[in-house]
């Protein structure tokens, strides 16, 4: 059931990477967190808890394999997972790649920054890398 006032059941400008009946797999253009990656879980539910076994079983291979993936490709010094839901409350996941030298680190990205940060580029196959190991991973 989609909600009217939520942002992730009335999507604009996604960069989706990946989709199934059930989730989509998000990329978010964020210059100082490249690899930002969201999980989101297409129907409108707000806690993990909603979804039935094989539900969890399902967006939580997802995010596992987005995890790899990006370790695979960009070899951060640290993954964090989030899910968070208070400003918005649909299940979805944060992935985030992290590096020592971000400007964060060690805290969340949600926190003040403590220094400038590293800028990094992503490999130009990064979309159709995790897109194929989502796609391998999830037949």
């Amino acid at each position: 059931m989609r909600q009217p006032d939520c942002v992730f059941c009335n999507p604009t400008g996604e960069a989706v990477l990946w989709s199934d009946a059930h989730c989509r797999v998000l990329h978010l253009a964020d210059a100082k967190f490249p690899g930002f990656c969201r999980v989101v879980w297409n129907a409108h539910v707000t806690e993990f808890t909603d979804l039935d076994e094989a539900a969890r079983a399902h967006v939580m291979k997802v995010v596992a394999v987005v995890e790899q993936a990006l370790r695979r490709l960009l070899a951060p010094d640290k993954i964090n997972l989030a899910s968070l839901g208070n400003q918005t409350p649909h299940l979805h996941w944060h992935i985030i790649p992290r590096y020592r030298d971000d400007a964060h680190f060690p805290d969340p990205i949600w926190a003040a920054a403590k220094r400038g940060g590293v800028v990094r580029e992503l490999p130009k196959d990064f979309g159709s890398s995790v897109r194929k190991a989502l796609e391998a991973a999830l037949r």
